[in-house]
């Protein structure tokens, strides 16, 4: 299995944090849903840092160069991720808890109950 990591920083950029989950919420999530080879993608962001990224999760015979979603994160951001790195996975492993998704991420809270 293979991991990717994206991180972009906003600085400079017209989207914040708020935006991009308006986007994520809209259109960003549905896109991926059937994209051959990926086992998960989770959106992440961190308000301290200003910072937007995605952390995606691939079968190790994923073949990463079929076509993809657009990358709508580089074209509202308006520029590419500040980090991208492609790793192996070593270990993964699910905690215990209720069998059933927590939820699908602050973007789809109602607003004002996020950080």
């Amino acid at each position: 299995m293979k991991a990717t990591i994206s991180w972009w920083d906003l600085a400079g950029s017209d989207q914040t944090i708020d935006s991009l989950r308006d986007y994520l919420r809209d259109e960003g999530v549905d896109p991926w849903t059937e994209v051959p080879g990926l086992r998960l993608k989770v959106w992440i962001s961190d308000r301290r840092t200003n910072r937007w990224g995605a952390v995606m999760l691939w079968d190790t015979t994923a073949d990463l160069t079929v076509p993809m979603p657009p990358n709508r994160a580089t074209e509202l951001i308006g520029h590419p991720p500040a980090v991208r790195m492609m790793s192996d996975v070593e270990a993964l492993v699910e905690g215990a808890h209720s069998g059933r998704p927590a939820g699908r991420g602050l973007a789809f809270e109602p607003t004002g109950t996020s950080s």
